[in-house]
C-alpha cells in the first residue's frame, strides 16, 4: 500500500489498490497527521473508481491542502 509521509517522517496519505484488496472502488485517504480538521466533522477518505486526469486534479488539490495546512501549523 503506497503512503507517503510529511517532513517529520509521519504517514499523511495512504493509498489502496481496488485489485490488490479485492474493492469495489481504492481508497485514498488521509491520517491524523495531515491536520485536515475543519470544525467537528471532515472528511478523510475518498474512493477512486478510476484514475483520471480529472480525479488527478482533485487529489492534487487535497494534496495541496496538506501542504498548506502544514506550513501554516510551523
Amino acid at each position: 500500500m503506497p503512503a507517503y509521509a510529511n517532513a517529520d517522517g509521519k504517514v499523511v496519505l495512504f493509498f489502496q489498490d481496488a485489485g490488490k484488496f479485492n474493492y469495489r472502488y481504492s481508497p485514498l485517504g488521509f491520517h491524523d497527521a495531515a491536520n485536515l480538521d475543519d470544525g467537528d466533522m471532515w472528511p478523510v477518505s475518498y474512493a477512486l473508481r478510476q484514475w483520471s486526469p480529472k480525479v488527478e486534479k482533485e487529489v492534487v488539490k487535497l494534496v495541496e491542502v496538506v501542504k498548506l495546512v502544514k506550513a501554516a501549523i510551523s
